[in-house]
């Protein structure tokens, strides 16, 4: 009898020890910093025809009631130019656009599904009919809803925003270098849909509304398909639109992009 206990004793050492090593291991903290960055190739139509590389920096920051996120885009162009002389059509390499955008929620409530927000926004881009476009924006925001492989947030307040008018001695009559500020009410939404285990769709939009009706607005639609390739490699492929209300005459109101981007997460 006396062995048969000791048998069995000896039996259940293995299993206990297991039972106390995941005891003592410590769990594993969600990191508060999450990054991102992609690099990939893109195809605009608009204003301008070009084959692109496309650059991107995403960053999260999360603690607490609050959730910090920086996002930079860069754009590094081969643009389609034709000789004067000769009449033949090359491409030319320049670097001329790049954006960065800020925002700060701050959660209501612990845990809690709403927040108030401030954000800001800036863009250069030398080949649309603008120098500079910026503006900033506080408000109210709320996470509509959110599954295991779905989420919907949206967010709305009143901003500001200034646009550069580019100068153009070219154009007829000349395009004089002017700045133009419009009060404005920003909203926007991001729907987040997890297909599988391995492919999300994302689709994002912004509004800034000018309050006065002869001023410039804007609307922005980024909708993107991310496949998982392994745990830190993300292959992306994303439309973007851009329409501006007001443009100068021989541009465009209407700017596409089509991209194809690898994302490696860190």
């Amino acid at each position: 009898m006396k062995s048969k206990i000791a048998i069995a004793a000896l039996l259940t050492l293995p299993l206990s020890s297991q039972l106390a090593f995941a005891e003592e291991a410590p769990v594993k903290e969600k990191p508060t910093i999450t990054a991102s960055a992609e690099l990939g190739f893109l195809f605009t139509t608009g204003n301008t025809k070009s084959g692109d590389i496309k650059a991107g920096l995403n960053i999260k920051h999360e603690e607490g009631q609050w959730l910090n996120l920086l996002a930079f885009n860069a754009l590094a162009k081969k643009l389609e130019t034709e000789d004067a002389d000769t009449g033949e059509e090359s491409f030319e390499t320049t670097d001329n656009k790049w954006d960065i955008t800020g925002q700060s929620n701050y959660s209501l409530e612990e845990g809690g599904k709403n927040y108030l927000y401030g954000s800001l926004y800036y863009e250069q881009n030398r080949f649309s009919g603008f120098d500079y476009q910026t503006s900033a924006s506080i408000g109210w925001g709320r996470q509509w809803w959110e599954t295991e492989t779905s989420s919907f947030f949206a967010d709305i307040g009143p901003g500001i925003k200034y646009d550069v008018i580019s100068y153009d001695p070219h154009a007829t009559p000349v395009i004089e270098e002017k700045g133009e500020s419009a009060a404005i009410m920003q909203a926007q939404a991001l729907y987040t849909s997890k297909i599988n285990e391995y492919v999300e769709f994302k689709q994002y939009f912004v509004v800034k509304q000018a309050l006065d009706s002869d001023k410039n607005s804007v609307y922005k639609s980024e909708t993107s398909l991310t496949t998982k390739l392994i745990e830190s490699l993300q292959f992306k492929f994303a439309l973007r639109v851009d329409y501006d209300t007001e443009v100068e005459e021989g541009f465009e109101n209407t700017n596409t992009e089509t991209s194809v981007t690898l994302i490696y997460s860190f």
